[in-house]
C-alpha cells in the first residue's frame, strides 16, 4: 500500500486498489485468460522459476487478474498477502493443509458450516488431524480444549446460521498465548462490516461466492493474513496442489468489491428491519440476528463489527412442517441454500445446508427442526415481508 491508499476508505480502497496499468493504459481491469507466459530468453525463464525475479510462470499459482482480486482484498482486510482459491472451501482446505500437519489437533466452534465439518471429520481426520468442537460463545470452553498438541482455533462470526458472535479479540489472545493460530471466516461480514486481522486473528477465510461477488454469479474463495503464513504455506498449497481461481470469476469478484460497501450498508438495512418485524409476527417463537437488542452477544457485536449484516435465522413453532410451508408459501424469494445475493434466499438449515451432520451434531449447534435461514437481499423490504407473511398467514 502506498502513501496514498494508506488514507483511503474502504469504499476507495475497493475500487482502486490492485489494478497495474498495462501498456494498453486501460481504465478497467482486463482479464488475463492465458494458462502459461512467455520469457525473453532460457535465462529469464531460469530466474523466475527459480524465484529469483518477479513474473508470471503457470496461470494455477500466477495470473494477473487473479493477483489484482488477492491484493485489494488484502488491502481491505488489512493483510499482508491474499490467497485466491476456487471456492470457500477450497479456501478452508488450503488453509488447514497449510498450518496443520498429522498428529496437529485444532479446536472449532461447533457452529460452521456443515460442510466444513464433513472436512474437517471425514476427510482431515484420515490424514492424522483431529478436531474438538466447542460452543462459539463459551470462552472457558476453548480453552479446556486445547492440547498441547492443538496447532488452529477455527471460527465462523457470526455463525451459520444462528448468528452468534464469537469474540475474536479474546479468542486471539487466548490462541496465542498457547502457541496456536486464530482462523476467522468471515463471510457473512466481509472486511466492510468486521476485520478480524486488526482483532488479533491470524488467518481470515472468505467465500467469495457470497457478498463479495454479491450477485450469485461465480465460486471463489480466498485466504488473506501475514507473508509468512499465507504468503509462504497457504500459497506453497495453492501452488502445488492446484486449487485455483480462474482469471474470469477474480474479475467478477473484482467488480462485486467496487459496490462492496453500499451493498453491505443496504443488506443490513433491510435485513434490521425484517428481523424487527419477524419478532411480531405469530407463530415465530424466537428470531437471530446481531442487530436486535434481544440477541445474547449484541454488545458485543456493536463492539467488534461496523454493521450486523444481511443474514438473520428465525425458529417457527411447528418445526419442519411449519418451517417447509413457510419456505413453500414464498413466491419471490429464492429457495436456495446460496446467500450474498442481491435476491433474498430462504432456506431449511436441517435439511439443506446442515443436512449432512447427524442429528447430535445438529443439537449441538443448535439447529432445530423449525429453523428457517433468510439471506436478506436488497429488494424493497415491503415486498419480503409481504412475501414470508404469505407463509406465516398459511
Amino acid at each position: 500500500m502506498d502513501e496514498f491508499e494508506a488514507e483511503w476508505g474502504d469504499a476507495t480502497l475497493a475500487i482502486r486498489t490492485g489494478h497495474h496499468r498495462t501498456p494498453e493504459g486501460e481504465h478497467s481491469e482486463p482479464i488475463f485468460p492465458t494458462s502459461s507466459y512467455v520469457f525473453a530468453s532460457a535465462a529469464e525463464a531460469a530466474a523466475t522459476f527459480a524465484g529469483e525475479r518477479h513474473g508470471n510462470i503457470y496461470s494455477r499459482f500466477t495470473n494477473p487478474t487473479v493477483r489484482t482480486f488477492e491484493e485489494r482484498l488484502a488491502v481491505l482486510e488489512g493483510g499482508e498477502r491474499c490467497v485466491a482459491t476456487a471456492s470457500g472451501m477450497a479456501a478452508i482446505l488450503a488453509a488447514c493443509m497449510g498450518v496443520l500437519k498429522a498428529g496437529d489437533h485444532m479446536v472449532s466452534s461447533a457452529s460452521i458450516f456443515g460442510s466444513t465439518v464433513v472436512l474437517f471429520n471425514k476427510y482431515l481426520s484420515r490424514f492424522g488431524i483431529d478436531t474438538s468442537y466447542v460452543p462459539l460463545t463459551d470462552l472457558d470452553a476453548w480453552e479446556q480444549a486445547i492440547r498441547p498438541e492443538t496447532r488452529l482455533l477455527f471460527l465462523e462470526t457470526p455463525s451459520n446460521p444462528l448468528t452468534e458472535i464469537g469474540d475474536i479479540r479474546a479468542l486471539a489472545e487466548l490462541a496465542h498465548s498457547k502457541g496456536c493460530l486464530l482462523a476467522v471466516d468471515n463471510c457473512f461480514c466481509t472486511p466492510v462490516l468486521q476485520k478480524p486481522l486488526a482483532l488479533g486473528a491470524d488467518i481470515v477465510i472468505h467465500s467469495a461466492t457470497k457478498y463479495l461477488d454479491g450477485q450469485g454469479r461465480c465460486m471463489g474463495g480466498a485466504v488473506v493474513g501475514g507473508h509468512e503464513v499465507v504468503g509462504e504455506e497457504v500459497y506453497g498449497v495453492l501452488r502445488t496442489a492446484g486449487p485455483t481461481m480462474s482469471p474470469f470469476n477474480a474479475w467478477v469478484f473484482l467488480k462485486g468489491l467496487e459496490t462492496l460497501k453500499i451493498r453491505m450498508a443496504a443488506h443490513t438495512a433491510n435485513a434490521t428491519a425484517l428481523a424487527h418485524w419477524l419478532e411480531q409476527q405469530a407463530g415465530v417463537r424466537r428470531v437471530f440476528y446481531p442487530g436486535l437488542e434481544s440477541h445474547p452477544q449484541y454488545a458485543l457485536g456493536r463492539a467488534q463489527q461496523s454493521g450486523a449484516g444481511g443474514i438473520l435465522s428465525f425458529e417457527l413453532e411447528g418445526g419442519q412442517a411449519a418451517a417447509w410451508r413457510l419456505i413453500d408459501h414464498t413466491r419471490m424469494l429464492s429457495i436456495t441454500a446460496n446467500l450474498g445475493d442481491t435476491k433474498s434466499t430462504i432456506t431449511h438449515p436441517a435439511t439443506t445446508t446442515h443436512g449432512r451432520l447427524s442429528p447430535e451434531e445438529r443439537a449441538l449447534a443448535g439447529i432445530g427442526d423449525g429453523l428457517v435461514r433468510v439471506a436478506v437481499g436488497l429488494e424493497d423490504i415491503a415486498d419480503i415481508q409481504a412475501d414470508l407473511a404469505r407463509g406465516l398467514a398459511g
